[in-house]
């Protein structure tokens, strides 16, 4: 999947590693993220098919910088993946669910002190997407008006990113509000 928002992203406009990360940071964190190192091998791998071509600027008191381009070949590949209708639903896995399945057993303010810590950073992740994401949907969207419906749809996924988040907080609560009445 990485190897679709790589080409994606630079279906755009090319870009470094480094500014592929920051974008993924501020864009597809709420559905797919990758480490520094996880981008930089697929787009070597990706410039070794022949998806991407890179060059490297020269850059006064700093050090060269490598610039990744999407080729034609690239292009079509990512042209034809998105045309491929999603048939099946993606498992998910969350090992705060696998850990309560079996706390019954466990320390209820443990148990309470982990549940009200998610919920922390559930908010806050959610106040991050209604507050920094936007923005950064936004000053895109400005920056660059030939991608207006680009960013309609930036903007849909960053609103499940809120959605889901706010559905994860009022299930923290609701089964924070249990464990209180053991």
């Amino acid at each position: 999947m990485l190897k679709y928002v790589l080409l994606g992203f630079l279906n755009y406009t090319p870009m470094t590693g480094y500014e592929l990360k920051q974008f993924m940071d501020e864009s597809t964190a709420n559905f797919w993220h990758a480490k520094q190192s996880q981008i930089y091998t697929t787009l070597k791998k990706l410039e070794e098919e022949g998806m991407l071509e890179s060059h490297i600027e020269a850059q006064e008191g700093r050090p060269d910088r490598r610039v990744y381009e999407i080729t034609e070949t690239g292009r079509n590949d990512l042209n034809l993946w998105l045309a491929q209708p999603e048939t099946t639903l993606q498992q998910r896995k969350e090992s705060l669910l696998v850990k309560l399945f079996f706390s019954a057993n466990t320390d209820k303010e443990k148990m309470l002190t982990q549940l009200r810590l998610l919920r922390d950073l559930h908010q806050r992740k959610m106040e991050h997407y209604e507050t920094a994401t936007h923005d950064f949907i936004s000053q895109i969207a400005k920056g660059m008006p030939q991608l207006e419906k680009d960013a309609e749809l930036w903007d849909a996924t960053r609103r499940f990113g809120v959605l889901f988040e706010e559905m994860f907080v009022r299930w923290l609560d609701e089964t924070i509000e249990r464990v209180e009445k053991w």
